[in-house]
């Protein structure tokens, strides 16, 4: 952790995406306090190069290997001192390193579990946006946390929020928890039924009515996948079982979740549809910072409308829900699929309807081990991924 009165030094995962945009925000509203000592971007070559330019951060790194060169020249013909690194290892290694105490865990999908790792077995203050990482090995991630002090603050809104509400990650019964309460903004296609779903296109998918995030995440709020991967992540990070987990849709997403107590009281996190907010809790915690957003005027905001999600028309959530139940391999078997099943629907390869009917055949197929190890996860993994290309090539027109 950063000694007092040192500037916290941050290391920013994916930092040329919408999360890492908004991290980096936040950080250079506190100058002397915290400092973007790292930066790792994908393929974004001159992305990241631009945001060297700007955060003169003491490492930039570049998960494609073959971009280093690109990545070391740009830095050089800048005049900046920032070294270079590529490849995954590296940036795991810089995760860990005692060049940063904080880590924004942004990178998404699976690609990003093993540089999460690192950070929670080096003990860093984890700031956690990759939902995958938990959804693929939430058991081992917080068991890794725990044991190297790490402490793992979630930065989706809704995690984010039920951290606000219990002032912790304790959601126990012992704890006076009842049940957490999700909420979903419904995505893009709320209120349709499931053969008005049939013909969307990847464009209308991805145009979220809320949220600004990259497409992969926009395409899972419009199916609710994202919501179902959120149930699997909240049940690793509070520790409750999936009976005192539930989801309601909040088309307004001003209210990010709610927290029930045994009394009857009921806790809710409020705010504008903006990630600086839960980055700067992640950032400041326990203090409150900055942020840059504005505070929530209800009178010029008006109604607060809830729903009961339509799982006929968006069967992610109900899948998502039975692959946490049957626990082990199965969330991975869920993500992968997905994973796969969004990128060729992003690719024009298949309609919308096929994704829940690619991660339904994957959770079928394959049978359900016990995730002892990450070895296990990464083997699942993989081959729920092989099985959904398989299905793929074999669809019409795909």
């Amino acid at each position: 952790m950063a000694a007092v009165n040192s500037p916290r030094q941050v290391a920013v995962l994916g930092a040329t995406g919408s999360i890492g945009a908004s991290a980096l925000d936040v950080i250079a509203r506190h100058p002397g306090q915290m400092q973007a000592s790292i930066l790792a971007a994908g393929r974004d070559v001159d992305g990241l190069l631009k945001l060297c330019v700007r955060h003169r951060p003491r490492h930039a790194a570049i998960a494609d290997p073959a971009l280093y060169p690109a990545l070391r020249d740009g830095l050089r013909d800048a005049g900046l001192p920032t070294g270079a690194h590529a490849g995954a290892e590296a940036i795991d290694a810089l995760a860990a390193s005692d060049d940063c105490d904080t880590v924004v865990a942004a990178i998404v999908g699976a690609a990003g579990l093993s540089s999460t790792l690192a950070a929670a077995r080096a003990g860093k203050r984890l700031l956690l946006a990759n939902k995958e990482s938990l959804v693929l090995a939430g058991e081992l991630l917080t068991r890794e946390a725990a044991r190297a002090g790490s402490e793992i603050i979630p930065i989706d809104s809704e995690h984010n929020a039920i951290f606000q509400c219990l002032r912790s990650r304790d959601a126990s019964e012992g704890a006076g928890v009842r049940r957490i309460i999700l909420t979903a903004s419904g995505g893009p296609f709320r209120g349709r039924s499931r053969a008005e779903l049939e013909a969307v296109t990847p464009a209308q998918a991805v145009a979220h009515p809320k949220w600004s995030m990259g497409p992969k995440i926009s395409v899972d709020s419009a199916t609710l996948m994202n919501k179902g991967l959120e149930v699997i992540e909240a049940h690793h990070l509070f520790n409750v079982p999936g009976e005192r987990i539930d989801v309601l849709v909040h088309p307004q997403s001003l209210v990010h979740s709610l927290v029930e107590f045994i009394d009857g009281s009921t806790l809710a996190q409020l705010g504008l549809p903006d990630m600086r907010t839960t980055l700067a809790v992640g950032l400041g915690w326990p203090r409150r910072i900055e942020s840059g957003v504005s505070g929530l005027d209800l009178l010029t905001q008006g109604r607060l409308d809830f729903e009961a999600p339509d799982l006929d028309a968006f069967p992610c959530l109900r899948m998502a829900w039975r692959a946490m139940e049957a626990g082990g391999t199965a969330p991975a078997v869920l993500n992968a699929a997905n994973e796969v099943a969004v990128s060729s629907f992003l690719q024009g390869r298949i309609g919308f309807l096929s994704i829940p009917a690619l991660v339904d055949h994957a959770l079928s197929t394959l049978p359900c081990a016990r995730a002892d190890t990450l070895e296990t996860l990464l083997a699942a993994d993989a081959q729920a991924r092989r099985i959904t290309e398989d299905a793929i090539a074999r669809l019409p027109n795909a």
